[in-house]
């Protein structure tokens, strides 16, 4: 903290110390204010502007360095002294003035540490405070159980804005405001706090602040009307939930309702399971295992054996992609989940109003629908793309012949993935990126150790290439390129593979008719309850956002199923405060949290501790000795704010990292955990001890040193 802020502090702390150094506290209570009333009307009569002066400014210090009891004290003086007119107008400007000059000295003070400190936590506050924090200020300000002073300090962390601040504080503390000064007229009357704070009037402040909250269900239900206005409502519903798609989101969210005996219907237009089963995470890892298989034998020299090429039959690889998709098939199977309790309808669902979906002919009433239809490739508008049969994520796997020559178009997690597997399976693979660098969420060191490792490879990667146009060349086709310093160039393809990203699957579910709102991404805005603008009307997974994962549609099933079956008692916000994520090339490359790059856009400061991979005893033994482990955490401190790892298996080892920032396990503890020997999991506790080594106690380790010389006799 700044030398300034210490001195600022230690003012107020002295100003404080004052008041009980000298007992100021004594001139404050109800028989002293009581015994002086008469001196005091007396006083103000005589020169009126120079008392309401030092009154209000006496008031105003008091409430800014919150000195207990005298903001009370002090409104019922100035009931007796002016009366409930003036009274309440001079307490509730010069209480409103302290309480926001309070909140900005502990802004200024604190806010930094604190936002330091819990960045994770406050994010999700500072949005709530974003949305509804006026309506929270104003609640808590109608209550007056809650001190004051600690509604300052704690919404001095916030990013409210001081005028909001102001605004509803004055607004919010009128009614006390009132109650208090009409209380100081009686002053004469009263014999003890008891009497101004009896049960019968804090309950009615309860009363009171429980009323902005019922005010807000009324709010949510006026809104609801607005909303559904024009739109009948069923008397009765043949299910209490459809859910559309069955990826990994709609078979979660279905199996929870019926789990917890609802009546669900599933509806899918196309495979169960999703693109995760079909086309993307099952698949994708099937064959990074072929090209992988087909790389270790490249390096057999490595294990002790003589290099060799084996033959590459990609029909034979897809035929076992497909065999794995098929064992694992029944696990998301119509069967399976009939069996379950779900109704299952394989057909094309479409919203017809917030309580219809029409499927297969028919119409079900629902109490409540989950929109989980996942999203699909992304195809750019590079010019004459459609002369040529491109490759996605979703044809792929129809693929029978090698291509010789493969162009990826795109640098990001699925383009990556698909480049080295290819190459591994002897495709001669072009990588083509718009942005400087591949894995471009990534910290620059873990992208720029992909990309060498591609390169080593074969592959030949093109940073900062913007894709123009597929054109005709004396082999066939050609990608044509912008490179960075503008000058075009073609590369030659026998197949294009475009893995750029993937959009929302909006398209045909009746969602822009029935004025569902979307995202200028193309996906379903949702509130933090995953709800759309229509309040039983909710959106999960890929079609929604922000992050699409396998795991994370699943996360995001349990909120909305809950949230939607019992939300008239409890409703839960889906938190993504701790999301996990793995790049499966080789190596594989894994977060959770902050990483460098983001947390220097948001102005967190933090320390990086790394663990090369190299040195590790199991990393030598499988020859996979390459590699980082990169923990962020708070200066000084051993609290993870993010943590990558690029080495093999990395998508296992982040789980302990993930673990730990959930339940919030510091480093130490991970250091201070056994871990089998010799395994990859190790660099993890290296990690942490890295940490301890540069945070050592080096005077704890003189006098160590001085102890031990002096027990051998040594001068």
């Amino acid at each position: 903290m700044k030398l300034s802020k210490w001195i600022a502090l230690a003012l107020v702390v002295l100003v404080v110390g004052l008041f009980f150094y000298f007992d100021l506290g004594a001139y404050l209570t109800l028989d002293r204010i009581k015994a002086e009333q008469q001196n005091l009307v007396e006083l103000a009569a005589s020169r009126p502007l120079e008392f309401v002066s030092v009154f209000f400014a006496i008031y105003v210090v008091a409430t800014a360095v919150s000195l207990p009891g005298a903001a009370t004290a002090l409104t019922l003086v100035a009931g007796a002294l002016f009366g409930v007119f003036w009274g309440v107008v001079f307490v509730s400007f010069a209480s409103t003035i302290g309480a926001t000059l309070a909140m900005l000295i502990a802004r200024w003070l604190f806010r930094e540490q604190v936002q330091e400190k819990f960045s994770r936590q406050l994010e999700t506050i500072n949005r709530g405070v974003e949305r509804e924090g006026a309506f929270y200020l104003f609640t808590l300000r109608l209550v007056p159980v809650f001190p004051f002073w600690a509604i300052n300090i704690a919404m001095a962390v916030t990013k409210m804005p001081a005028i909001q601040y102001f605004l509803v504080s004055q607004i919010g503390m009128l009614a006390g405001t009132i109650v208090y000064v009409n209380a100081g007229t009686q002053l004469g009357q009263i014999e003890s706090a008891g009497d101004v704070l009896s049960p019968g009037l804090i309950t009615s402040f309860v009363l009171l602040g429980i009323f902005p909250l019922l005010a807000k269900r009324l709010v949510d239900f006026i809104k609801a009307r607005q909303v559904y206005r024009g739109l009948q409502k069923p008397s009765g519903f043949d299910t209490d939930m459809v859910v559309i798609g069955a990826g990994s989101g709609g078979l979660v969210a279905a199996l929870i309702a019926a789990t917890v005996k609802a009546k669900v219907t599933l509806i899918e237009k196309h495979k169960m399971g999703g693109d995760c089963l079909n086309t993307g995470c099952v698949p994708s890892k099937s064959l990074i295992r072929s090209a992988k298989f087909a790389q270790d034998t490249r390096r057999a020299g490595s294990l002790g054996f003589v290099d060799t090429e084996v033959d590459v039959d990609l029909k034979q690889i897809m035929q076992r992609v497909q065999r794995v998709i098929k064992a694992i098939e029944p696990h998301d199977s119509v069967e399976r989940y009939e069996s379950l309790g779900v109704d299952v309808e394989q057909g094309h669902g479409r919203i017809v109003s917030p309580w219809h979906v029409e499927v297969n002919g028919k119409t079900i009433s629902t109490r409540n629908i989950i929109i989980a239809s996942g999203a699909e490739p992304f195809v750019p508008p590079i010019r004459d793309i459609d002369q040529v049969d491109y490759l996605t994520s979703d044809n792929l796997w129809q693929l029978e012949t090698l291509p010789e020559r493969l162009v990826v178009l795109g640098g990001g997690p699925i383009g990556t993935e698909l480049t080295q597997a290819f190459a591994r399976l002897g495709s001669q693979v072009t990588q083509v990126e718009l942005l400087p660098n591949i894995l471009s969420r990534e910290d620059e060191e873990f992208s720029v150790m992909i990309q060498a490792r591609l390169e080593q490879e074969g592959v030949s990667v093109l940073t900062g290439h913007r894709a123009e146009a597929v054109v005709s060349s004396g082999e066939g086709f050609a990608l044509q390129v912008t490179d960075p310093d503008g000058s075009i160039k073609e590369i030659g393809f026998d197949k294009l593979l475009v893995a750029v990203g993937r959009r929302a699957n909006t398209a045909g579910l009746g969602l822009e008719e029935l004025g569902i709102t979307l995202n200028g991404n193309g996906t379903v805005a949702v509130d933090d309850y995953l709800r759309t603008n229509f309040p039983n009307i909710y959106a999960i997974g890929d079609v929604a956002g922000p992050y699409q994962f396998t795991h994370t549609a699943s996360h995001m099933a349990w909120y909305a199923a809950v949230n939607a079956l019992f939300g008239v008692f409890r409703r839960f916000r889906v938190d993504y405060s701790v999301i996990p994520w793995a790049t499966f090339c080789s190596p594989e490359v894994a977060r959770v949290g902050l990483n460098e790059s983001e947390a220097k856009e948001k102005g967190i400061d933090y320390e990086v501790t790394t663990y090369n991979v190299a040195g590790l005893d199991r990393a030598l033994a499988e020859e996979e000795a390459h590699g980082l482990v990169k923990v962020l955490t708070v200066p000084g401190k051993d609290k993870i704010l993010g943590v990558t790892i690029a080495a093999d298996h990395a998508g296992d080892l982040i789980s302990e990292f993930t673990l730990a920032m959930k339940c919030g396990i510091s480093l130490s503890k991970i250091m201070g955990t056994i871990h089998v020997y010799p395994t990859m999991i190790e660099m993890n506790k290296f990690a942490a001890s890295e940490w301890r080594k540069s945070h050592k106690p080096d005077w704890a380790l003189d006098i160590a040193e001085k102890f031990h010389a002096w027990r051998r006799g040594t001068p």
